[in-house]
Parts: structure tokens; C-alpha cells; sequence
């Protein structure tokens, strides 16, 4: 292209040469004094597409919310109006300036959010059982997390683009990818929660089911069953939410009133969960600690640490590694296989670390949705 240019104008480069200066003088200006606009209309461009993509995921999780709660509770009047005054509930969080107390306050006000949707759930589903109405709630929480989602996104770019600041809708731009990836791990738990599928958040359920397994079984907690398990020659007190519909129970008051009952003599609490794993890790890998593996905003565990504090009850954990999509979407065959690989490690803990004749507690924390008893 030179050589043509320097052709046109003959052997004067001169002029040539002019032409190049001035058009790296112009745009070194136009970069100086515009280049942050330019790379904000680039940011907000991008941020536009990814919002159009949230906005799918969204009306999917909204669809698919309206037509499980027609076909499984079949009420006479459409639930959408409904459906779509749940995607805006809010839960307010106590107030916080005087700490004490703080847990119990978050847990009044979880109790009231519980027995809302339920009763909201309820009255959307007229015809559905109670495990139905545990699933649908899982499934409502799904689609409201996806409404939350597209509509944090959208206050950005649109704030973002009312300003035209930089720093605004960098803010947004730097997470879209890790909101991408937990807005499709939500949308991938709607067909679990559609169809009452176990996800990988009912690893630790699992593991207490599979022990408790032939066991009478007894209400110890709200929504927590509990079962005496002879194992490796101790009373194993086995433990898990109420299933098989999608709940996670209070095993916090349950582990409490056992150690209560019992006169604090327990030899040994063994806590198993799903853990958050480190990328690289594979899924379904079994690692043990010490300590409440209890996940969620730490009322449950909050009530297990002051028991076992009182009682000095030795605390193991025994926790199962996965990520987020696989917590809340259908539990995958590596989950299914660790829950063996935790009920040997569970019993190694018992023999290594109690004496035949001790009562011991396993508790198997998470959802239990598509897990019996």
C-alpha cells in the first residue's frame, strides 16, 4: 500500500511522510482526550451483550417456574402474577450495631422467609405434597437468584451508561465472568428442582442416609430425622434433614438436643458436607478436618460450636469437594462414588479416635431433595 501511495505522489516521500505524522498526531489527541470514552463504550458493549444473556437465563427460570407449579399443583386461577411478585421478595437483615444476639435475630427472621414461601408455595400449588412444596421452593429460590442476577448486571451497565464512568461499569465488567458462571449453575438447578433430582449440596445427606439405611428413624429437630446406628462396636447417632423433598433442616438444634440428652457424654461429633473446591481439584475428593462443616450464614453452626464448647465434644469433618454448579444441579456419578470413600473415613475416625462401647454423632448436612430416609 506504500508503494502505491509512493507511486501517486512520484519520488516526493516528503509529502507522504506529512501525511503519516499528521495521522498519528490526530489520533495520539483523539486516544488522549477520548480513549477512556472509547473504552467505556467498548466495556458497556460488552456488558450489553452479557445483560441480554442474563435476561434469557431469567425468562427461562421464570417459564420453567409457571409451568411445574401448573402441572404439579394445578390451581384453578394462573399463578403467573404471582410467580412474578415472588422473583422481587427480599429478606431484610436485623440490625446490626449491637451484635449480641445477632444470630438469633437472623434466625427469626429466616424462620418468617421459610414459613412465607411455603405458605406463598402453598397457595400457588394447592394440589402439591409436601415434598412437591419443598422442591417448588427450591425452584422459585432458583429463578429469583437468576432475577437477582440479571438485575444487578442491569443496574450497572444502566448506571454505567447514564454517567459514562469509567469506574462505574468497570466494576461489573471485572465479575461477568464469575456471575456468568453461577447465574448457569442456577439455571441448571430448575431441572433438578423441576424434576426432585438430588444435587450435589445432598452429599453429606447422602452419606446419612446410606448409614441409616433399615434403622427406625425418629423427628429429633424441625425437619431433621435421626436414627441409633451400631457401628464399629459404638451408638453412632445418625443424622439428616427430613426427606425426600428439597430441604436442609436445623441440624444445629438437632446435634444440641443430642449431646443435651445424652448429658454431654459423647466421645466424638463427626460433621460431614459438601465443601467449595479450588480449581484444579477434582470433583468429588474426600478431605478431613476438624471443626463444624456447616455451610450457610453460620446460625447452625453457631449453635453446634457453643454446644460442643460447653460439653468438650471433639468435632471432625469429613467433607466431600465440588463447586457451585455442582451443589445445585443434579448430583454427579464422582458425588454419588465419594459418599463410600466418607462412610470409610468416617469409620476410621471412630476407631482411631473413640473406644467401643462410646456414642458418637454423624450428622450428614445439606439439601436432602430426592434423598429418603
Amino acid at each position: 500500500m506504500l508503494a502505491q501511495v509512493s507511486q501517486l505522489f512520484g519520488q516526493d516521500n516528503s509529502i507522504l511522510g506529512w501525511i503519516l505524522q499528521l495521522s498519528w498526531l490526530l489520533l495520539f489527541v483523539v486516544f488522549m482526550f477520548y480513549g477512556q470514552r472509547i473504552q467505556t463504550w467498548n466495556m458497556l458493549r460488552e456488558v450489553e451483550g452479557s445483560l441480554v444473556r442474563f435476561k434469557l437465563m431469567r425468562d427461562e427460570g421464570r417459564k420453567v417456574a409457571i409451568s411445574t407449579i401448573k402441572e404439579v399443583g394445578k390451581p384453578q386461577a394462573d399463578p403467573t402474577a404471582e410467580v412474578d411478585r415472588f422473583l422481587e421478595y427480599v429478606a431484610l437483615p436485623p440490625a446490626e450495631m449491637d451484635p449480641a444476639g445477632i444470630y438469633w435475630k437472623l434466625e427469626h427472621v429466616l424462620d418468617v422467609w421459610d414459613a412465607r414461601v411455603k405458605d406463598e408455595v402453598r397457595h400457588m400449588a394447592p394440589e402439591a405434597s409436601e415434598a412437591e412444596v419443598n422442591n417448588l421452593e427450591n425452584l422459585l429460590g432458583a429463578a429469583l437468584a437468576l432475577n437477582v442476577y440479571y438485575k444487578f448486571v442491569r443496574h450497572f451497565y444502566t448506571l454505567g451508561k447514564k454517567t459514562m464512568s469509567l469506574y462505574v461499569i468497570m466494576q461489573v465488567q471485572m465479575a461477568l465472568p464469575l456471575l456468568m458462571r453461577e447465574a448457569k449453575a442456577h439455571l441448571s438447578a430448575l431441572r433438578a428442582s423441576t424434576e426432585g433430582q438430588p444435587i450435589g449440596d445432598g452429599a453429606g445427606a447422602l452419606v446419612a442416609a446410606k448409614l441409616m439405611r433399615e434403622y427406625e428413624k425418629t423427628r429429633i429437630a424441625k425437619d431433621v430425622v435421626m436414627a441409633k446406628v451400631p457401628l464399629e462396636g459404638r451408638t453412632a447417632f445418625v443424622l439428616k434433614a427430613e426427606g425426600p423433598g428439597g430441604n436442609a433442616g436445623k441440624p444445629g438444634d438437632a446435634i444440641k438436643r443430642i449431646i443435651e440428652e445424652n448429658g454431654g457424654n459423647i466421645a466424638s461429633a463427626i460433621i460431614v458436607d459438601a465443601g467449595q473446591k479450588w480449581e484444579g481439584e477434582k470433583v468429588g475428593e474426600v478431605i478431613e478436618g476438624v471443626g463444624v462443616a456447616i455451610g450457610g450464614i453460620g446460625i447452625d453452626r453457631f449453635k453446634v460450636d457453643e454446644t460442643v464448647l460447653k460439653h468438650r465434644v471433639p468435632v471432625h469433618a469429613v467433607v466431600i469437594k465440588e463447586d457451585l454448579g455442582d451443589a445445585i444441579s443434579t448430583m454427579r456419578k464422582e458425588i454419588v462414588d465419594a459418599a463410600d470413600v466418607a462412610i470409610d473415613r468416617i469409620k476410621r475416625l471412630i476407631r482411631e479416635g473413640t473406644r467401643e462401647g462410646d456414642s458418637v454423632i454423624i450428622a450428614g448436612i445439606g439439601n436432602t431433595m430426592g434423598i429418603g430416609q
